[in-house]
């Protein structure tokens, strides 16, 4: 029964009523609580904690920051939650970074592709430009040449029987030489400007002469004088004509 005894007197604080000495009594409880055993929540047999003297530490859940609408976290120190979240942090910086760059490298990828392709047309139309100038120029030096063959040839309608078959076998390669002349034209573009038959066209045609008759309408091309040659739509020479007028 003694340590029952012992376990009641360390459960029980000792109250001494003041008669009038107020000091010895304060002194007496002191005394006594300085020398009662410690009063602990364990059991006096086994040691364990005593489960009706249980306690419960609370803690409060860590604060996450709430996300940004691109969700990164919004107002956090890189180091407030550790350093994941710090990597997370720098990881979408830089890949902010990286979008951005590509975004200025696609912008300047379309313009350098528009400008080369504005170059690319630039140079096909000043290539095409020249080479039909340098046509130009050339069939213009050599359209008096075939108007001399035409000429020449005629004349043979003019050639009587008697003539001799030499002067014959002549005028034949002169018409060889015309058509050849022709042709190379005709394979540089150089084509011939439609006259005889057609409506007069200040534009390609330059009437010369003028007949009234009732045979065709007004401003009809009669006779083609000397013909003329365009190069596309270049008019290297234009036609001179007889064109018909009302009586």
């Amino acid at each position: 029964m003694a340590p029952d005894d012992k376990g009641n007197r360390a459960k029980h604080i000792p109250v001494n009523f003041d008669d009038g000495n107020g000091e010895d009594d304060s002194e007496a409880v002191s005394n006594e609580l300085e020398t009662s055993p410690e009063v602990t929540s364990t059991t006096p047999e086994s040691g364990q904690p005593d489960p009706d003297h249980e306690t419960f530490a609370e803690t409060d859940p860590p604060v996450r920051p709430s996300p940004q609408a691109d969700g990164s976290p919004a107002d956090v120190a890189p180091n407030a939650g550790g350093p994941e979240l710090a990597e997370l942090v720098a990881t979408r910086a830089e890949l902010k970074r990286l979008e951005a760059e590509a975004k200025d490298l696609r912008d300047s990828l379309a313009r350098r592709q528009a400008d080369f392709e504005n170059y690319r047309k630039r140079m096909e139309r000043e290539r095409t430009e020249t080479y039909n100038r340098v046509v130009a120029d050339i069939a213009a030096k050599l359209l008096p040449v075939l108007d001399n063959l035409k000429r020449a040839l005629e004349t043979e309608a003019s050639v009587e029987a008697s003539e001799s078959d030499e002067f014959r076998h002549f005028l034949s390669g002169v018409d060889l030489i015309y058509k050849q002349l022709n042709g190379v034209l005709d394979a540089f573009g150089v084509k011939p400007v439609a006259a005889e038959g057609e409506m007069f066209n200040p534009h390609v045609h330059e009437a010369v002469v003028t007949e009234e008759t009732d045979e065709y309408e007004p401003d009809t091309v009669i006779q083609e004088i000397v013909r003329g040659f365009k190069l596309g739509d270049k008019l290297i020479r234009p036609s001179l004509v007889k064109v018909a007028v009302k009586k």
